[in-house]
């Protein structure tokens, strides 16, 4: 058997299942020694372990690889607020553990196809955070630097990847938790259009605006699990048609957009960050410039204010809505600074009126990013900096909100996003970029990975 590679892709992992050179068992062996010795990462609510995989093991022992099963053998991490059968889900919070019967439809969906589903992983409680120190679990750390944060909410989902523990994770994605902590573990993190992957049997935080999502190592990698997890589904009220050839493809854009202002950029790192920024945008050009696509700057002020309505508007108030009765009933069950949060939901100022002028607000940013982005993406820092885990605990809610500052506006505006690394300016403070694009677009994020990103190693 071969000696089996930190960083785990299912292009490798495929290869060596071809030839007998590795086999699904002793793949999750070394999953669960690698868990058992970075158990101070706090990645985990529930570890793996040979008693919790054996079913899926024997699974794939009596059938075999087959065409049915593209993701045969292929170990993944789930974020705890996505329901697998028979294992509890937390969300984050001991008080509010249940154990499903059934499977969220996206596990399920790459169960089918052969995929073994290794553990629950950490993330900030309910969902509500991008700094992935919010848990009863633990802090969960950066793979990279133990000492900055690891991103969140999706903390445990990136790290499983980033650490050689999981060759993918899925996570969720309200307001960038499935973005930042790609970017802060220089991984690739893909948040579908909305819709376009099943949220049943996933804990709500937004129940409008929540998105399922895939951490890996490539666009590859990704675009591998996208075709078998995405699809309409008849159980999840929010699940849309979309054109399946146009969301499978991989195609250049016509134009890459870049904010007309320099983006801001914060905290101790936010010098490093700006020089990444600055070289991974002229790294762009030249690669533009040779596939003959045009660069273009686009003002990006009403994403900015779109932004805004997540946190500082009445959207807070449905994160009220789907969690406000446990809050209520559970005193003392919730960290401090998620039920503050969620407490601002329940706000009086919060009105009908108030509401509906944010809805009208949105429609218009909505529909003049259909305009700006038509056959485009438009690139942006997936952060603007990072902070210690320390630096986060003296301003936890300030520090959150600077970490969403490009990509609260996402799903607000119905955008698709990958993010993925850009020009590194310092060892192990990894700097990412995201490409947003259209819901019917995704097809050019996939293109400008695929095409564009060698350019930025």
């Amino acid at each position: 058997m071969v000696e089996i590679p930190r960083e785990l892709t299912i292009g490798w992992l495929r290869r060596a299942y071809a030839t007998g050179a590795a086999a699904p068992r002793q793949v999750v062996e070394e999953i669960v020694r690698r868990a058992e010795e970075s158990a101070d990462y706090c990645v985990w609510v529930q570890p793996p372990s040979m008693e919790l995989v054996e079913p899926f093991l024997v699974t794939l022992s009596e059938s075999g690889p087959t065409p049915e099963t593209p993701l045969w053998g292929i170990p993944f991490a789930v974020k705890d607020n996505i329901d697998i059968a028979g294992v509890p889900t937390t969300a984050g919070c001991p008080a509010y553990a249940y154990t499903p019967q059934t499977s969220a439809t996206v596990v399920e969906r790459l169960v089918a196809a052969g995929a073994i589903p290794v553990g629950k992983a950490n993330l900030d409680q309910f969902a509500t955070g991008l700094v992935g120190v919010r848990s009863p679990y633990g802090e969960c750390r950066n793979a990279l630097n133990p000492d900055l944060i690891s991103g969140g909410s999706s903390s445990g989902s990136a790290v499983a990847v980033a650490l050689g523990m999981a060759a993918f994770a899925l996570g969720t994605d309200t307001a960038g938790s499935g973005r930042v902590p790609a970017a802060l573990n220089r991984l690739m993190g893909f948040k579908p259009p909305l819709g376009s992957w099943s949220t049943a049997g996933v804990v709500p935080a937004c129940a409008s605006l929540d998105c399922v999502t895939v951490f890996a190592h490539s666009v590859e990698d990704v675009r591998a699990v996208d075709a078998v997890a995405r699809g309409f589904d008849t159980a999840c009220a929010y699940s849309r048609f979309y054109e399946e050839t146009a969301q499978a493809s991989c195609e250049l854009p016509d134009a890459i957009c870049l904010p007309s202002e320099q983006p801001a950029f914060y905290g101790d790192f936010a010098h490093v960050y700006k020089d990444s920024w600055d070289a991974t945008v002229e790294a762009l050009r030249v690669a533009a410039v040779e596939r003959g696509i045009v660069v273009r700057a686009m003002d990006c002020s009403y994403l900015n204010e779109a932004a805004a309505v997540l946190y500082d508007g009445p959207w807070v108030a449905e994160r009220w809505a789907d969690l406000g009765s446990f809050v209520e009933t559970h005193p003392g069950d919730v960290l401090p600074v998620t039920e503050s949060i969620l407490r601002s939901g329940a706000r009086e100022e919060l009105t009908a009126e108030v509401l509906f002028d944010a809805m009208h607000f949105l429609q218009e940013c909505r529909h003049r990013a259909q305009l700006d982005l038509a056959d485009a993406v438009l690139v942006m820092p997936t952060c603007g900096g990072t902070f210690a885990r320390a630096q986060v605990d003296q301003d936890p809610v300030g520090a959150n909100s600077q970490m969403g500052l490009y990509t609260n506006h996402c799903n607000l505006c119905d955008l698709a996003a990958l993010a993925l690394p850009g020009v590194e300016a310092a060892d192990s403070l990894p700097f990412g970029i995201t490409a947003f694009s259209l819901a019917g677009d995704q097809r050019y994020l996939m293109g400008f990975a695929a095409e564009l990103a060698t350019h930025l190693e």
